[in-house]
């Protein structure tokens, strides 16, 4: 599959390519996706290409990363999540299981943290930090939970985050929903988390912005957030 760049970006922020690479690459199976994810991340490390922060959307998916044991947050069998229309995937993220679906926007930043901070910790947080910065332009105050990975919104998770770090270099990432259809997470526990249910910006906002468009709010903000 080809990769564009970001569309339409102001031309001020075009320096941004020095500290990391923004790609948008539309609407994308998970499995390609992770496939196209794996082969730069290999570039990367070997610093024969960009830090680059891959931008997209997924048709429905369940992925499950090394912290969900036994399938026991799926609330039906992976027979009936098939019936029901998703692909299921175990992945090599951190954290537990979770929704990829239409209208929700994933980010998976391929970085080299030592262009940035070698600390996992400083980089999710930084992770949920640039989510927070990005909803703002929806009249939005995200926010940190201790203990708990992602980013909240009036008691409910908007955000989940997900990566996986080797060689001080990192995969996978977030997904925060936009205008997500929320009743697709019901066959899972999302997140392994029972007592907070999930949120989009738009039923927070009651705005129903492009994905494309919150693709270049995440943009916007990154060096700021990032260079903190």
């Amino acid at each position: 599959m080809t990769i564009n760049p970001l569309t339409h970006m102001p031309a001020e922020r075009t320096a941004m390519a020095t500290t990391v690479e923004p790609q948008w690459i539309g609407r994308i199976p998970f499995g390609d996706a992770w496939a196209m994810q794996r082969a730069i991340f290999e570039e990367v490390v070997r610093n024969e290409r960009p830090n680059t922060f891959l931008l997209c959307e997924h048709p429905d998916v369940i992925t499950l990363g090394r912290n969900a044991r036994n399938d026991s947050n799926l609330l039906v069998s992976r027979e009936e999540l098939a019936a029901r229309g998703y692909e299921v995937f175990d992945i090599d993220r951190g954290g537990d299981v979770t929704y990829h679906g239409p209208g929700q926007l994933v980010g998976y930043p391929i970085i080299r943290l030592g262009d940035f901070r070698e600390d996992l910790g400083w980089y999710m947080r930084t992770l949920e930090e640039l989510v927070i910065h990005a909803i703002r332009a929806y009249g939005l105050e995200g926010e940190h939970r201790a203990g708990m990975s992602g980013v909240w919104c009036n008691d409910a998770k908007i955000c989940a985050i997900g990566v996986r770090a080797s060689r001080w270099a990192t995969m996978h990432g977030f997904a925060l929903n936009v205008t997500t259809d929320l009743s697709r997470f019901d066959p899972i526990i999302p997140c392994g988390i029972s007592e907070y249910a999930v949120t989009s910006i738009a039923q927070e906002s009651g705005s129903v912005p492009a994905l494309e468009d919150v693709a270049r709010e995440v943009v916007a903000v990154w060096d700021t957030v990032f260079a903190g």
